[in-house]
């Protein structure tokens, strides 16, 4: 089998590397409650200023095991879990339909720290979702149905020209209503791990799992 000499991106990939410094993770230095904590994390991430820190990575899989994953925002959390908001007839909206299992990840570069969180996956209420759709800037709200989100569409022109009829349909008023297909999801943790980046790659892990017979968090200690 001929060989190939390794190109200039792979050569230059091999040397990017980081010796994170930046903080320490342990157990004396966290509470009890991991949603309290990841909220003293984000609000961290806030504070330094971080670029859409809500941002964070959304994983799914169909029924036979087709994995995709997106960047999408988080728009609500309280202690029954994390919530953000979609066309429910996406790729994302049909793999939660079919399998409503999900994993989150969000990751702040500059505090050298991700959160990792695993879940169920449950549709939030009409209600909230009207409730929070009512929020977003008009333009959001009627994007939402210009956009058959994931579907194939012949260009570009498609979209200006049905977003052009929607806004001459709503001249005048401000009251754009919800489209049926579009919502929230809230993932609901069973797992939520913190990880904090150090030097030689030994970085600090601690997991919150449910213990689902009393209700409550166990906090375990990772290997890197």
């Amino acid at each position: 089998m001929a060989e190939y000499p390794a190109s200039k991106l792979e050569l230059s990939l091999s040397e990017l590397r980081e010796n994170y410094r930046r903080g320490v993770l342990n157990e004396a230095s966290i509470g009890s409650d991991p949603i309290a904590q990841f909220e003293t994390w984000f609000r961290e991430a806030r504070q330094a200023g971080l670029p859409e820190p809500n941002a964070m990575t959304l994983a799914t899989s169909t029924s036979e095991g087709y994995c995709s994953a997106r960047i999408v925002l988080l728009k609500e959390l309280d202690e029954n879990g994390f919530v953000f908001y979609t066309n429910y007839d996406s790729r994302k909206g049909r793999d939660l339909t079919e399998n409503p299992q999900a994993s989150l990840v969000f990751y702040w570069a500059e505090l050298e720290r991700q959160v990792r969180i695993e879940g169920r996956v449950e549709r939030v209420s009409r209600q909230q979702s009207e409730a929070y759709f009512k929020t977003r800037p008009r333009g959001s709200r009627l994007g939402a149905w210009v956009s058959h989100q994931s579907e194939v569409i012949q260009s570009r022109k498609m979209l200006e020209v049905r977003l052009r009829d929607l806004e001459a349909r709503y001249t005048g008023t401000d009251e754009v209503p919800m489209p049926d297909y579009w919502g929230g999801f809230r993932v609901r943790p069973a797992s939520i791990e913190f990880w904090q980046g150090r030097p030689n790659r030994l970085h600090d892990r601690l997991q919150y799992s449910r213990n689902s017979e009393e209700n409550e968090w166990r906090i375990e200690r990772l290997a890197p």
